[in-house]
Formats: structure tokens, sequence, C-alpha cells
């Protein structure tokens, strides 16, 4: 190999890199797009997600839709079913109130660790995530306050140390994120707006058992708010809902 040759050689692996990173973070795009459109009802739960037509869309291959579908099957936000296709997710009442009887049962239980490991830091950065929801709530940007409400809860479960039960209430507040975008109120995520701030007040003075009924409320009371109304299934036009 000569000397003009091995600078080439040496700027292909760093290219290669620059254009997977792309690539990845191309995905990521496409992903986010896709499930905001399922938490903000643009993709109605039953709704059919054709590859080639999701593929034509983003202007990607069917190989890369299939992997960001799967990703969002295992988030339990879309349904793969063979010789059918994905579709969007539709919860049922009974899967419902399957998720947050086992989300009382987790997060409840999590409370004490929670607050035994509570610091300053912790709480002001919980605070400050409490403090976005509420904004993007004022603002009208539903699935935004939804999402955001989502990371709260899975913050505070990852603070418990256990990142096993934290990985599980990450699961459980993304099926619970469509939950709440289907059957929840417009400009209401279901508890009053204080909800979060007096819960962190309870962790941050060591409270946990304070903290762990305040969190069985809590939950209730989204899951209360919720009205569980089904629609029938559509096909939606891919092409107004992501290229415009």
């Amino acid at each position: 190999m000569s000397d003009a040759q091995a600078p080439e050689k040496r700027r292909a692996p760093a290219k290669e890199a620059k254009n997977s990173k792309e690539g990845d973070e191309r995905h990521e795009a496409i992903y986010r797009s896709v499930s905001d459109a399922i938490v903000e009802q643009r993709l109605k739960p039953g709704a059919r997600l054709r590859e080639d037509a999701l593929a034509d869309v983003f202007g990607i291959s069917r190989t890369g839709i299939r992997k960001i579908l799967q990703r969002l099957a295992l988030e339990q936000l879309v349904t793969l079913t063979p010789r059918r296709g994905a579709s969007v997710t539709r919860p049922t009442a009974d899967e419902a109130k399957d998720v947050f009887d086992a989300r009382q049962l987790i997060e409840c239980g999590l409370m004490p660790d929670v607050a035994r490991r509570m610091g300053e830091k912790e709480a002001a950065e919980l605070r400050e995530m409490a403090r976005q929801e509420r904004q993007a709530l004022r603002s009208g940007q539903q699935s935004v306050a939804i999402r955001l409400s989502a990371d709260f809860h899975v913050r505070l479960a990852q603070l418990s140390g256990n990142a096993t039960l934290a990985e599980f209430v990450e699961r459980l507040c993304s099926r619970s994120s469509l939950i709440l975008a289907v059957y929840g109120h417009r400009g209401h995520l279901g508890c009053e707006s204080h909800d979060h701030d007096d819960l962190i007040g309870y962790l941050e003075t060591g409270n946990g058992d304070r903290a762990k009924a305040f969190m069985s409320r809590h939950l209730k009371a989204i899951e209360a708010s919720l009205s569980m109304v089904e629609e029938e299934e559509n096909v939606p036009d891919l092409q107004q809902i992501f290229g415009g």
C-alpha cells in the first residue's frame, strides 16, 4: 500500500461510522415521529401500519421501518400480527385495569426505598420535571405532557435503586401513555397538577409510608378519569399524517 493510499484507508472507517450515526439518528427521529402520532391519536387504535407505505413516507427501507415497528411493539404501542402486519395497539378496559393494578403493586412498593435515597439534587431534578409537565399541559401539548408524566414516574422508580423494577415500570408507563392518550380527557392527565410536587414533598422529608399512600391515590385518580369508549378500526392516510 502506497503512502497516498494510507490516508484514504484510514478515512474509510471514520466515514462509515459517521454514516452509521446519521442512520441511527434518522431512525430515532422516525421512531419518535410515529410514537408521537400514536400518543397524539393522529394514528388511532387499531390503525394498520403498512411497511411499504411508511417506507415511502419516510424515505427509508422496509427493513428500517420493520426495526422501528419492532421497537414500538416491544413498548406495546404497536401490535405485530402474522400475515396481517403491524397496527396501533388497541388497549381494552381489562388491559388498562391490569396495567394500573401492576403500577399500584410496583410503584407504591418502591416509595419507601425512594424516600430513603432522596436528596436535594434528586428532589430538584424531579421538581423541574414536574414543572415542565405542567407547562406542557398549560400550552395544550397533551402528548408532551403525557410523555413527561411517564418520564417522572420512571425516574422515581430508578431512584429506588432497583434497576429491574425500574425497567418494568418504564414499560408499564409506556402502555399507560397510550391508554391515557386514547381514553383520557383533553387538557387533563387525570390528576391534580400539583400531585407530583406534593409527592416530592413527602419523599424529600423521608416519609416513605405517606408517599406510598399518596402514590396509590394518585394512580387510582388517573385510572378513574379514563373514559373507556372504543372506536372502529380505520386505515390512516400516512402521507397526510407524516408528509406535511
